[in-house]
Formats: C-alpha cells, structure tokens, sequence
C-alpha cells in the first residue's frame, strides 16, 4: 500500500518567513540602540576653550535614570589632577558636573563619564577637550604673620631685657667670723685695762695728796 505525503501550501509558509524577517529587521535594531547616548556636551568634545568653564554639561538621547551612584562624571587636568568640584547632578536628560574652575592650567583636559540609561542599562563615555588659556588663582594667598609676629635680635636689648639681679651677699666662713669675735674681745679688753690703769692712777693720785700737806706742816717752824 503506497503512502504519499501531505504538502503544505506553500503561500502561508512564506508569508510567516516574511513576517519574522520584517520582525528581526525592525525591532532588533531597536533594542541595540535602546540605550542612550550622548548627544551634546559643553564645552564640545574635542573642541578648544578659552579657559575653564565652571561646570560641565553631557545632554544624552533621553531622560536618565537617578540614584546613588548612577552618575558619575570625572575631569581631569593635563596633569592627571581632578577639576571636578562636587557630584554631578542630573536633570531629565542633561547631566551638570561643578568644575574647580580657579587656578587651572592650559592643555588638553579628559573626560570620563558613566550614566544608567532609561532602560535601566549603565552606560559610559570618554572624551577630550582643550583650555588654551592658563587662569590664575582669584584668592590671594594667606600671608603669614611671622616677620612681624616676632622681633629681630637686633631690635631687642638684651642686657636690659630682664631685671639685673640683685647679687646675694657672701657669707663669711667661720674662721673669718672668729677672727672678728677675737678682735672685737681683744680691743674691749685693752679698753677695759686702759679705763681700769687710769682709775688706778688717779685713786693713787688722790692718796699722796693729803700725805705730802702734813709732812710739810709738821717740818714748819712753830711761831712762838
């Protein structure tokens, strides 16, 4: 007994073929570019500024997505050092990163940037741009008070700085204070001998008066 195979029309086979081809063709090139790209930026990448502006701007396809940690923004100087000055803030599609504009350097500066997309897929960037004018600090510098603060050596007497002191007496040794102890006794004892020989002298004095006064009235010759 013979089988024979049951064909398919051919019409609805080749319609479904062409409907999935139509399907690939216009929706996956949609998904690969869903996420969002950087439109814009200010100042341009790989353009030239006079000097460094106060903040940078990244203007992106579509509105992003906010958080902790969703945008980051980092610039950087010729020299490697960072310009950024606080956290990039984000508004619908513009990204506004504050940039330490004071004091900068000429050369080409580097940007680097990372953002999540509005499909909720990070998505991140670089690019380059050139300040060709050097800007000077706006504050002045903090001007230490140190030649003033101290005197000079010059200016300061010194020898009449301080009070002179005072110098304190010297104290005798014992042997020079038993000296003037004995010189001191020795001159009170000759005193005292001299005040007691003279009163001596003078009771002696007195003594051989009334003696001489009798011999010569008895040696008298007697009046008759």
């Amino acid at each position: 007994m013979k089988t024979t195979a049951r064909r398919l029309p051919a019409a609805p086979i080749a319609l479904a073929a062409a409907l999935l081809t139509a399907f690939l063709l216009l929706f996956a090139p949609l998904s690969a570019s869903a996420h969002d790209s950087l439109l814009a930026s200010s100042p341009e990448a790989d353009g030239t500024v006079e000097a460094l502006p106060a903040e940078l701007t990244l203007t992106f396809s579509a509105k992003l997505i906010d958080g902790e940690g969703a945008t980051e923004v980092v610039v950087t100087d010729p020299s490697g050092t960072s310009v950024t000055d606080g956290a990039a803030t984000v508004n619908g599609a513009i990204v506004t990163q504050p940039l330490a504009s004071d004091g900068t350097v000429a050369g080409i500066y580097h940007v680097i940037w990372k953002i999540v997309s509005s499909d909720g897929h990070p998505t991140s960037g670089e690019f380059d741009f050139t300040v060709s004018t050097a800007t000077e600090p706006t504050t002045p510098p903090t001007i230490e008070p140190t030649a003033t603060a101290e005197p000079s050596a010059s200016a300061v007497p010194v020898e009449t700085s301080e009070p002179s002191a005072t110098p304190a007496p010297e104290e005798e040794s014992p042997a020079v204070a038993w000296i003037w102890v004995l010189v001191i006794a020795g001159i009170a004892v000759i005193g005292i001998g001299a005040v007691t020989a003279y009163s001596i002298r003078k009771r002696g004095t007195s003594a051989d008066a009334p003696a001489d006064d009798s011999t010569t009235g008895s040696d008298a010759p007697t009046e008759r």
